[in-house]
């Protein structure tokens, strides 16, 4: 049975999808998880609390307390390897994303100590209003994952997106979790995300657009698979996900992110070079404001020290590195050429032509290249997905 001994809690919500949390819940309990079923004051007027008992074989909370009992959600949040809420709604999306606790599942979602996924239903218009969709990038930087909805008919009478999964699709992603959850315990991987600036002067710098979301989307998805990450990070404003086994690095410039690298690299079993590192930095930086005055200002520029080359050439039989090519014109070209140049194992190419794949996006388009040539050209996908079909093909050379 392909989840014999795992803990899940099953959180459901108010939505009329919730007859598919039945169904669900079956799928589980037959393949061996031991289930323990918590749903929102709302959920008992779609689906009963003896219906999901029966099918857990276990007694559903449903709130806090009853003025006679308390109800451990503490301890309910230590207990599961995996917290899934199927369907969950747009209410209590906001109530996860914004931290309010007005029910039991709300208690045991801030409590929980497990990786948590989520599966939203709700009608076409809820589902794409931009609040929705803050709440849901939200949770995403919580390392909160999501279970994609589906297209298809909705109560309302419509057809769009919104439905929710398939009991089965979200079985399979839960399957697929646990499955590549330990797939990197016991390895180290450094990773390089954001941009550098290179000072011209106290308050200007060289730099360019990097949000470090892709960087950071690698980092959680190493995180989930069990290794211990080494992130250096570039001046961003993108949140960083906490967690015992992820040291952070804070950098600046592409010489600062270059000596922060030296001093992991020796001890890492793989290496990802996300950030977007600056080639060329001033040759001087002033040391006061520069003045606007007539006529032109000269800037000199030189050379950073190229990171990913330089650790290449120091990188030993058994690690690994993996980089990264944004390119505007003769992209596989170019691409092909950086990968031997910089002795990657895999090189990761997206083109600035292409819209929705580049900086400060939440999605991205790749192309996937190792010593063979093109192995992997992904669709317009969120970056999270991005980051597992990179690990994935990582984890393959290993």
């Amino acid at each position: 049975m392909e989840l014999q001994g795992k803990k899940i809690i099953l959180g459901i919500c108010g939505s009329i999808a919730a007859y598919k949390s039945a169904v669900l819940c079956r799928l589980l309990v037959r393949n061996g998880a031991e289930v323990r079923v918590v749903m929102t004051p709302s959920a008992e007027g779609f689906i009963t609390p003896l219906t999901m008992s029966t099918l857990s074989r276990h007694t559903v909370y449903n709130a806090i307390h009853d003025r006679h009992t308390w109800s451990g959600h503490v301890e309910l949040g230590l207990w599961a390897d995996l917290m899934l809420i199927a369907p969950a709604s747009a209410n209590t999306i906001a109530h996860m994303a914004g931290g309010i606790c007005n029910s039991m599942l709300d208690a045991v979602y801030l409590s929980a100590k497990c990786p948590v996924f989520f599966a939203p239903a709700m009608d076409l218009d809820m589902w794409r209003h931009p609040s929705t969709q803050s709440n849901i990038r939200k949770l995403g930087s919580f390392g909160t994952h999501l279970i994609p909805v589906e297209h298809g008919f909705l109560a309302s009478g419509l057809t769009g997106d919104g439905r929710m999964a398939e009991p089965e699709h979200i079985y399979d992603h839960i399957v697929s979790y646990f499955r590549r959850s330990q797939d990197l315990e016991g390895k180290k991987v450094l990773i390089t995300a954001g941009a550098t600036h290179e000072k011209i002067d106290p308050v200007r710098f060289i730099g360019n657009s990097s949000s470090g979301k892709m960087g950071i989307s690698i980092v959680k998805e190493c995180l989930s698979r069990g290794a211990s990450v080494e992130l250096v990070l570039g001046p961003v404003s993108e949140a960083v996900p906490q967690h015992p086994s992820l040291s952070v690095h804070h950098v600046t410039s592409a010489e600062e992110m270059y000596q922060a690298c030296r001093q992991s690299f020796g001890s890492v079993d793989i290496a990802i070079m996300a950030a977007a590192v600056a080639d060329y930095k001033p040759g001087k930086t002033e040391q006061q404001k520069i003045k606007k005055t007539e006529g032109v200002l000269e800037l000199e520029l030189v050379k950073t020290v190229d990171i990913a080359a330089t650790l290449g050439k120091e990188k030993k039989p058994h690690q690994l590195t993996i980089g990264f090519a944004l390119e505007t014109e003769n992209e596989l070209e170019y691409a092909l050429a950086k990968r031997t140049r910089k002795n990657f194992d895999l090189i990761v190419l997206n083109s600035t032509n292409d819209k929705g794949a580049t900086f400060g996006t939440d999605t991205n388009k790749v192309t996937i290249i190792g010593e063979q040539g093109v192995l992997k050209k992904t669709e317009l996908l969120p970056k999270d997905d991005i980051a597992r079909i990179i690990v994935d093909e990582t984890i393959k050379l290993l």
